[in-house]
Order: C-alpha cells, then structure tokens, then sequence
C-alpha cells in the first residue's frame, strides 16, 4: 500500500512558526520529487512548494516565498514555516510528483496525496 502522513499542525499566533513532516508508507520517498500543497473551504488547492529528488532544487509559490523552508531529511520531507499569518491558515496536504508539467505544483502532476494536516493562524 502506498500511503503519505502528514504530521505537525495545530493552532499558533500570527508570527509563529510551525514545522510540519511528510512520511511514506510503500515506496522510496527519495525517488521522488515532493510537493506541499494547502486548501481552505471554497477555493481550489494552492500549490505551496517543491523539493526535487535529489533535494537540490526547491520551489515556493511566491506567497510564502523567504518564509517557508522545504527539506528532506531521513525518508521524511518537511515544511519549516516561519512568520505565519492568518492567511496561511489551510489544511496542508504533501504529494508525490510523477511527472514533470510546465509548471512545479501542477496537482495533476501528482498521484498520491496524504489526508492533510490543519494548520490554524489566529490570535
């Protein structure tokens, strides 16, 4: 069975951080590119980032750009998240990438996606 967890929303204040993590379950993480995506109700999924393979390329929408980090670490991607706003409030979902589109976060590019992690902005 191939299966992606997410792990480590919750609730924070405006200003804080967060550091959520991508594992798998029935395949090699490391072979694959890996992308982190968010929704809230009512709106499409918005590509967030994406890490190569090799982990020597990233991505980030421009929204999140100098705030957000993506990282792989031992079969394990992980999305650090700093200076949060309100506006950042979603359920993030991380995917694998089996094609490469015209675009990075494409989520038709992608076939297998986790069950998301909330994250809450709100003071």
């Amino acid at each position: 069975q191939v299966q992606l967890v997410e792990s480590g929303g919750g609730l924070v204040q405006p200003g804080g951080s967060l550091r959520l993590s991508c594992a798998a379950s029935g395949f090699t993480l490391g072979y694959y590119a890996i992308g982190w995506f968010r929704q809230v109700p009512g709106k499409e999924r918005e590509g967030v980032s994406m890490i190569s393979s090799s982990g020597g390329n990233t991505y980030y929408a421009n929204s999140v750009k100098g705030r957000f980090t993506i990282s792989r670490g031992e079969n394990a991607v992980y999305l650090q998240m700093n200076s949060l706003r309100p506006e950042d409030t979603a359920v993030y979902y991380c995917a694998r990438r089996i094609r490469a589109g015209l675009s990075p976060l494409i989520p038709r590019d992608y076939d297998y996606w986790g069950q998301g992690t909330q994250v809450t902005v709100s003071s």
